[in-house]
């Protein structure tokens, strides 16, 4: 089942029997070992969760993991940053500007001060001076899967992907005509597969922060909007990621792929009504809901939205390091 030797016959499982065959496969692969099925989700927007703790990094589409890789992430002194990160530079030749000019192949730039995915030496534990080291295959084929605005969450826990359906619009009442609206300014949109095209299809992000009881839409790297945040149910949010797959026509409202992570190796579990929590002001909905688009990005954080947690011009939210 992954590439690297091991063969089996998790094709003829399903339910719990695969999902346990799938847990004992990444268990047991060794450096340099990863899987990679995109047959079991073709299309659709692209996520990428770092384990700290497994020193595996999984890759997910509309919410399947479609594969998982072993990787080396930061040895003591260097370690690697956790948070929620978007690759926001693509370099299939890089080379580094830090380190003597080190090939860094296939490049998936996630700060810019210097943490990437990229290919690398697998000694089987923390070894890089930051960055994600993959192996060479993988981070060929990971490459070919990302685009500028691709979510990351390098992590010490994290949930697999569950689904949500917004009943109704995010951030507002439903109301029915809006949902039309919205479903109409989604088709045809499309995630950019590069940088260049983002004057074509910007990559929209949202950012909900606790901390600042503050709601930031940013388009491409810039910040376009800003909105008083209204919370309900507490005055904490918990860190989530979710990715928007489209429109949910049965159930009238948004379709969602989410991800819960912390710092540290704490059990987690899903929050079905988080986002129904939030609200923001009406003309920030407005330039929000004209922006959507398969892919779009919403982070929920408790930290705050301040030069302390975030790197130069992207929305990084950087919770250690």
């Amino acid at each position: 089942m992954f590439m690297g030797g091991l063969m089996g016959t998790a094709s003829l499982l399903s339910g719990r029997a695969f999902a346990n065959e799938m847990m004992k496969e990444i268990s047991q692969l060794k450096p340099g070992e990863f899987t990679w099925h995109p047959e079991r989700a073709p299309s659709g927007p692209v996520s990428v969760v770092v384990s700290l703790p497994e020193q595996r990094v999984h890759v997910y589409r509309n919410g399947i993991r479609i594969a998982v890789s072993t990787c080396s992430t930061g040895k003591p002194g260097h370690a690697t940053p956790t948070g929620v990160f978007v690759v926001l530079q693509k370099d299939k030749n890089h080379h580094s500007s830090i380190y003597d000019d080190a090939p860094m192949p296939n490049m998936n730039r996630l700060t810019w001060s210097g943490v990437a995915l990229h290919a690398g030496n697998l000694p089987g534990y923390p070894a890089s001076h930051g960055c994600v080291r993959l192996p060479m295959k993988f981070s060929e084929l990971l490459f070919g899967a990302t685009h500028v605005g691709t979510p990351v969450i390098i992590a010490g826990a994290h949930t697999d992907p569950w689904e949500l359906t917004h009943p109704g619009m995010v951030l507002s009442g439903y109301a029915e005509q809006e949902f039309e609206q919205v479903v109409a300014g989604l088709d045809g949109k499309k995630p950019p597969s590069d940088w260049a095209s983002a004057s074509n299809t910007p990559v929209t992000s949202v950012i909900v922060s606790s901390a600042d009881k503050t709601i930031e839409l940013i388009e491409n790297d810039r910040v376009v909007a800003r909105s008083k945040l209204t919370l309900k149910g507490g005055d904490k949010l918990g860190s989530h990621v979710f990715v928007l797959n489209g429109a949910n026509s049965d159930a009238r409202g948004m379709h969602w792929s989410a991800i819960t992570h912390s710092t540290d190796a704490s059990p987690l579990t899903r929050d079905d009504v988080v986002m129904q929590r939030i609200g923001a002001e009406p003309s920030f909905v407005d330039q929000m809901q004209s922006r959507m688009h398969p892919g779009m990005t919403m982070v929920l954080t408790d930290a705050p939205l301040s030069p302390d947690s975030r790197s130069g011009k992207d929305f990084v939210i950087v919770t250690t390091g």
